[in-house]
């Protein structure tokens, strides 16, 4: 089966969806803000390239050091948000969009790929099993549940680590709720806005919304995931964004 992939540019992001919430009304300002996020991450060498059709099928990757991403990991290329989704899975998209992110990393002379995934299956993550079974192999894990996988080109002096800020699995607030996010998804945005506050409001716990706004904020965050993470009480709980809607707090945060 020929595969046709589109990477996104600044010429063309403006014409061209970006996979995630793009038929979805409720997140247009998420899905306009990520846009715009991507249109500045390009500058930084970030790559975004997905099939050529209406279809949750893609791949984001750029160099670690520009990471929005709490780790260290010189001279890596880190892989963002990893889709394949409903009819396009078991194509072969996900092998041959990994393929094009190793040759682009092994032109550039980068050591390896590099990819924060959970120790269990963690939601809006890739999934470590399939990743582990390419030849990714686990650097680092910490108690909060996240590992940090690398596929290595070459033996490096040294090789990934999470920075201090995650290895505790907390935050510094220690009471009610306290969601860390930024505009890497599209989705972020519309959810911890009014769900979150209704459900938070409901329980009458206190509630911290902190946007990661810029590139080091991202970097010394105390969770690894940056599109979204929530802390019940100082203690990180969920990468899953549906624990905003008042249906299925209690429910996710209750099997934790």
């Amino acid at each position: 089966m020929k595969m046709a992939y589109v990477t996104l540019t600044k010429e063309n992001i403006g014409s061209e969806h970006i996979c995630c919430a793009f038929s979805d009304k409720k997140c247009s300002e998420g899905y306009e803000l990520k846009k715009q996020w991507l249109a500045g991450e390009f500058d930084n060498g970030y790559v975004f390239r997905r099939l050529a059709e209406r279809a949750k099928v893609f791949i984001e990757y750029g160099p670690a050091e520009k990471a929005w991403v709490p780790l260290t990991a010189p001279n890596y290329m880190v892989i963002g948000c990893f889709w394949v989704s409903g009819r396009y899975k078991g194509k072969g998209h996900g092998k041959a969009l990994l393929k094009e992110v190793v040759r682009d990393a092994k032109s550039q002379g980068k050591n390896g790929l590099v990819t924060v995934v959970g120790t269990k299956k963690f939601h809006f993550m890739s999934d470590t099993k399939w990743l582990l079974r390419q030849g990714f192999e686990v650097c680092e894990s910490i108690s909060s549940g996240f590992s940090l996988i690398s596929m290595d080109f070459k033996k490096a002096k040294n090789r990934p680590f999470f920075k201090d800020s995650v290895k505790s699995g907390t935050c510094s607030i220690k009471k009610g709720i306290v969601v860390y996010y930024s505009n890497r998804c599209p989705y972020s945005e519309c959810y911890v806005k009014e769900p979150l506050v209704e459900t938070a409001n409901k329980r009458n716990l206190p509630l911290k919304v902190i946007r990661l706004g810029t590139m080091e904020q991202a970097q010394s965050a105390p969770t690894p995931a940056t599109i979204f993470g929530l802390f019940l009480d100082g203690k990180f709980i969920t990468t899953d964004i549906g624990v905003c809607m008042d249906s299925r707090f209690d429910k996710i945060v209750g099997k934790l």
